[in-house]
């Protein structure tokens, strides 16, 4: 039987970033703060754990274990869902981080594709991510699809083919590919119990027009409230102000891009915006000249708090 989900991952969820001090260690006398904020400053209430924003793929095994457990411990009773994801490069570390996951009360765990020996098939991605649910039975399980970061361009319609029969606890996708053919043909093979979200913020208006249940996304820690107002508009079919919303958004990342718009950079307009201690980015990313990523914040304020129309 598959896992009971009392409530479906949907709506606004922030791709969190991983604290780090100045030295590069991780840091979590910030996680309190951070939950704080993302209630109170974005009105959201759940957050994706150790993804590609988080820089998972450059913690060790022992740090991603102890940010789980700090993200699930001080989010209990105050936010919605927490899904940790326990991708590796390493089928026993992801099977690992999974059981770990379970033990300390995820409400689901997320599992990307090995990207340096790489599934050439759908037959072998299901294989993968089938030894890994299975070291967490009890808990949802969802894929996600990043074919830009892995490299793994297997369609996500193929891999949904007899799923649940394969990952009983299988429960949904963070689709975060711009395919929106392939996203479309998940949407429409989706069992209702399955939570299908999309995970690239600059396109989130047309997921949506296909039917994502809810937008994962690292902008969303600090344009959380805003991506709320587009879901809410976009429901009371206000097609105008969500599109303005979306094009503000849009409009930042485009400039962002010019500059160079890595996690490095992101994670700096976040501590910026939010007053947080986030810190640097984990070698062998590294931080922006100080002049780009104020240039970045003052194009934040000018799009999303100088303006009245939203």
């Amino acid at each position: 039987m598959p896992p009971v989900v009392e409530t479906k991952l949907s709506g606004v969820v922030a791709a969190t970033f991983t604290p780090l001090t100045p030295e590069g260690e991780i840091n979590l006398s910030v996680i309190g703060p951070y939950i704080d904020y993302l209630i109170e400053k974005q009105n959201v209430k759940s957050i994706f754990v150790n993804g590609t924003t988080g820089e998972s793929m450059s913690l060790s095994v022992a740090e991603r274990k102890a940010l789980a457990e700090d993200w699930c411990h001080k989010a209990k009773g105050k936010m919605d869902q927490v899904v940790v994801h326990v991708g590796c490069m390493s089928l026993k570390d992801s099977q690992e981080l999974a059981g770990h996951a379970a033990q300390i009360g995820a409400d689901g765990i997320a599992v990307i594709s090995p990207s340096f020996f790489k599934p050439s098939t759908a037959a072998a991605l299901i294989a993968f991510l089938r030894e890994v649910a299975s070291a967490a039975p009890t808990i949802p399980f969802y894929y996600y699809h990043i074919p830009s970061v892995t490299g793994v361009n297997v369609p996500v319609r193929d891999v949904l083919n007899g799923i649940e029969d394969l990952i009983p606890s299988f429960s949904g996708i963070k689709f975060s590919g711009n395919d929106l053919l392939d996203f479309g043909q998940c949407v429409s093979k989706s069992q209702p119990h399955w939570s299908v979200v999309y995970g690239v913020d600059e396109h989130l208006l047309a997921g949506l027009a296909m039917g994502a249940n809810g937008a994962v996304g690292s902008t969303y820690n600090y344009v959380g409230s805003y991506i709320n107002k587009l879901i809410t508009a976009f429901e009371n079919g206000d097609q105008l102000q969500a599109r303005a919303i979306q094009f503000k958004l849009q409009d930042l990342l485009s400039f962002a891009m010019t500059i160079g718009f890595d996690v490095g950079v992101n994670k700096q307009l976040m501590s910026d915006v939010s007053g947080l201690s986030l810190g640097p980015p984990r070698l062998p990313l590294i931080q922006r000249p100080e002049d780009g990523a104020k240039s970045i914040l003052q194009k934040y304020q000018s799009l999303f708090l100088d303006s009245g129309s939203m």
